[in-house]
Formats: C-alpha cells, structure tokens, sequence
C-alpha cells in the first residue's frame, strides 16, 4: 500500500500537471471528467488525504462534515471559491487553497474580448455568415458602437479589474472609473494617475459607464449586486459584461433589461446556474454568451495547476501553503 498522501482530482487538468501529481502523489483521477456525482465526492472525502476541486464542485456543510471524513486539503483548481463553505472548512479543521494571481492576464484579455464582441456586434455577424444570411456589404449592415474614448466602468478594483483599466486606457484610450467592494481599500493614487482613473461610488459609476465590467468575487455582499436599480441607473446604450460569479447579476432582472431596451446589451462568461443559460437570454441577438472561458489559455491552465501542485506540495511537506484561504487547524 502507497505511503504517499491519496489525492483525488474531480475533473481532468492538463497533462503535463496531471504527471506531476501522479509522480509525487497516490493519485486517483476522474477519467469520464464529468461533474463527480454527490455519492463520489461523498466517497472521496472518506478515502483521500487532499481533495483537488473545481467551480462545478459543490463543497457544502453536509458534505464536509462527514463523520468519516479522511480529507484535510481542499486544492481549488481557480481563484474563486464561492462553491466551498469556508465557515464549514473552518470547523471541520480543512485548509482551502486557490491559485491566485495566475490567471489574472488572461481573465483580463478575455473581458476584452467580450467589450469588443458586444461593441461591434461580432457575434451577430459571425452567426449570420455562418448561417448564409450574409448579402454582402452595406452602409447600414450590423453597425456598432465605437471603443476608443468612451468611458469603462470597473466594478472591483482587483488584480483582473486593474489588468482591463491597463488594456482598456493603452489599448483603446477609454476613460477608466473604478469602484470596490464595500469597505474594500481603493487604488494606490499613483495607480490611479498613471491611468488617469477615478475611484467613485458603484450608483456614480453606473450612471457614467458605456461599458461595465464586473470583477468582484461572489460573497453575501456581492449576491445580484448588479439588479434591476442598478440597471435602472445605467444609460439605456450601455453594455454590462461579467467574467467574475454568475451570481453577481440578477439575471432576471438582466434578461428584463435586455428585453425592454433598458441597456444596450451584454457579454457573459458566468451564469447563475452553471452550466445552465436561460432560453431567453440565448435567444438575444444583442448578447455575446462564452462558456466560462476567462483563464482557458494552455498557459494559464497549466500555471493553475502547477498553483495547486505547490500547495499540495507544501501542506504534506508540513508547511504553510502558499495560496492559503482558510486555514483552522496548525498541524497537518
């Protein structure tokens, strides 16, 4: 029987990582690499020393509290972590890490690419090709909003939003305003000179923005923080884009939005109910929808799992890991 620690992988992660988990652990992979059904997870929290878990894993209190519960690690494969109950973790004496930081450049491009999606209607055109709708050019066809100098709205002052204020004001010259989380600290003022940004209450921003990109992560504070008020708020040609937490957007109140003309569109990578996308909302024409793809680089997936491995790396070496979330119990 291995001496090494049992660690259990809920979804596949990209080859050359897998490697090094079989390498340096006793590792249990799920080959069909579809969502683990409660009656697995259930059994991989008895049997592994180290769980590796992704945003479709859903980490709840009865299932961390398993009276037979062998795991000690949760090794989150992405920076969020609204699936796991921290409060639960905490209790029942199992660090939770993440891989931060690593996924920052690309989550970043990706937000891009959804304003310019949205901007210039591209997902319209390209349906429309494909479909053998196009007649050829014409002055009025598919015509779009321009992005140089309008004014970005970034609602979450972290690493992903500041990377987009960078992109977004060297890229596009867009006027860049910029709210946090309640209580959340603002930008370095030196931060904010060097992109000639403005720091401003969420109501202010809402108002102001021809774009709004969220990046706050999902908590209690958080939950539809983006409702019918806030569309309410926004001027009717605006475009709202979401590659943070499904949840951060009442997307009823968004679909409502969409269909009375109350804003001008908008950019999805997150969803409510993932995998789930509301009929409605697809069937929008003034709605670029991608499928949860904000870190889906070879490059970035990769350094998140060689995060994961380094955290795992150093719980069983007896160390603190170094992309600790929570953490209730010193001794491994």
């Amino acid at each position: 029987m291995s001496t090494r620690p049992r660690v259990v992988v809920t979804r596949r992660w990209p080859a050359a990582v897998e490697r090094v988990l079989y390498e340096e652990f006793d590792t249990v992979l799920n080959e069909h690499d579809e969502p683990m059904s409660r009656a697995a997870l259930e059994a991989a929290m008895c049997s592994a020393d180290a769980l590796c878990i992704t945003v479709s894993d859903s980490m709840d209190a009865a299932l961390l509290d398993i009276v037979d519960a062998k795991v000690r690690l949760l090794a989150n494969f992405g920076v969020g972590f609204n699936h796991i109950d921290l409060a639960a973790a905490a209790r029942c004496g199992i660090v939770v890490t993440n891989t931060p930081g690593v996924l920052t450049e690309c989550t970043a491009d990706l937000a891009m690419t959804l304003l310019l999606m949205t901007a210039r209607r591209t997902g319209e055109g390209e349906r429309e090709l494909r479909e053998g709708g196009w007649t050829g050019w014409r002055p009025t066809h598919l015509v779009g909003t321009k992005v140089t100098g309008k004014t970005l709205g970034i609602v979450g002052a972290g690493r992903i939003g500041l990377a987009l204020a960078h992109r977004a004001k060297f890229g596009f010259d867009m006027k860049i305003l910029l709210a946090g989380r309640s209580g959340g600290a603002a930008p370095a003022k030196e931060f904010l000179h060097s992109l000639d940004a403005e720091y401003c209450a969420l109501e202010d921003l809402l108002k102001r923005s021809d774009f709004v990109s969220l990046h706050c992560p999902s908590s209690d504070q958080t939950h539809h923080l983006i409702d019918a008020a806030a569309f309410e708020l926004m001027p009717q040609h605006a475009i709202l884009l979401n590659t943070a937490r499904g949840d951060i957007v009442d997307e009823a109140a968004l679909l409502a939005a969409l269909q009375c003309g109350a804003i001008g569109g908008a950019g999805l990578d997150v969803y409510e109910a993932e995998p789930q996308v509301p009929e409605q909302l697809q069937r929008l024409p003034n709605v670029v929808l991608l499928p949860h793809l904000g870190s889906s680089s070879q490059e970035t997936r990769h350094a998140m799992g060689m995060c994961a491995v380094a955290n795992l790396r150093a719980f069983f070496a007896g160390e603190t890991p170094p992309d600790i979330v929570q953490n209730s119990r010193q001794e491994h």
